[in-house]
């Protein structure tokens, strides 16, 4: 280990990003990918630097924001950028009081050996987010790291690729523009529970995923298309996100009928891809009005998923 970084002990330099990463959205995937290149070109490694907690759960906690990726959703995101490191970084108050030049000299340069920096045209770390671009390339230039400035990313309609921007999207359900400027479908992981086999009573039988950490963001309350990355392959299916009132439960629940099998996942760790919303959650009259209602659900799904083939 050298310095507490996870780096392997005789560590050249590295070329280094540094944010919250939250999502790994386009505009990240573009940064994560530059410095997977210039960590080629240079015969360096590549490293991205983020941090846990999100820092406003330390700076400001009552504007924190709720997140795109928890846990092992970032990792899984950035394990696919051909990125050789995550380093993971305590959000802590001395953190939040560090200069630029302090986060520079003690994390970057100490910890993690930066010999080239690339971030984003917007970022800005240290106290009071003092470190801009500006600020970095005299940093670099006084300590002898280059630092090189990527531009924003935009979707085909012009806007500009951000976290904040997908979380409204995903909160105001518009599965749409989140997964144009993520890149992919926004999803949701976590590990399959015990149910209590209503499902399969109704001839649809469900994978009941545990709920997710509290921070998670999740779209609104409905029934969703969805496609199911499982450790036996890919299922599509339908999802009810939210209470079951015709059985009187108001608790939130995330329960996924997947198509054409019936194989036991407890246990495993699932990830659901959203694809597109089917109706609100609503209570029925009956057994007999549910089932036609998940017939018709099912339908819907199933020719929304053969005409989103990815």
């Amino acid at each position: 280990m050298a310095d507490g970084s996870g780096l392997p002990p005789n560590e050249r330099g590295t070329v280094i990003t540094v944010g919250t990463f939250d999502g790994v959205h386009l505009g990240h995937r573009d940064v994560l990918a530059r410095i997977v290149q210039r960590a080629g070109e240079m015969s360096l490694d590549s490293v991205l630097v983020t941090f846990d907690p999100h820092p406003l759960e330390v700076v400001n906690p009552t504007a924190a924001p709720l997140l795109l990726t928890v846990a092992g959703e970032k990792l899984e995101v950035v394990a696919e950028s051909g990125v050789r490191y995550m380093a993971i970084v305590p959000f802590t108050p001395v953190l939040q009081r560090c200069s630029a030049a302090q986060f520079v000299d003690e994390v970057l340069r100490h910890r993690f050996h930066v010999k080239h920096l690339v971030i984003g045209h917007d970022h800005g770390f240290g106290r009071g987010r003092e470190g801009d671009v500006e600020v970095m390339r005299a940093l670099g230039h006084e300590r002898g790291f280059g630092v090189e400035v990527v531009s924003a990313v935009a979707t085909g309609d012009g806007r500009v690729v951000s976290s904040t921007l997908i979380r409204r999207a995903v909160a105001g359900g518009d599965l749409h523009h989140a997964a144009r400027a993520l890149g992919r479908p926004y999803s949701v992981q976590s590990r399959v529970g015990r149910g209590e086999r209503r499902g399969r009573a109704l001839g649809f039988p469900t994978i009941n995923l545990e709920s997710p950490p509290p921070r998670k963001l999740l779209p609104p309350d409905g029934v969703y298309a969805v496609k199911a990355q499982t450790p036996v392959g890919e299922f599509g299916g339908m999802m009810n996100l939210g209470p079951r009132p015709t059985f009187g439960d108001l608790a939130r629940s995330l329960e996924v009928h997947l198509f054409d099998t019936d194989i036991d996942l407890y246990g495993a760790c699932v990830r659901v891809d959203f694809v597109e919303r089917l109706r609100e959650t609503r209570a029925f009259a009956g057994r007999d009005e549910l089932v036609a209602q998940l017939r018709r659900d099912g339908e819907r799904a199933r020719a929304i998923l053969a005409r989103r083939v990815d």
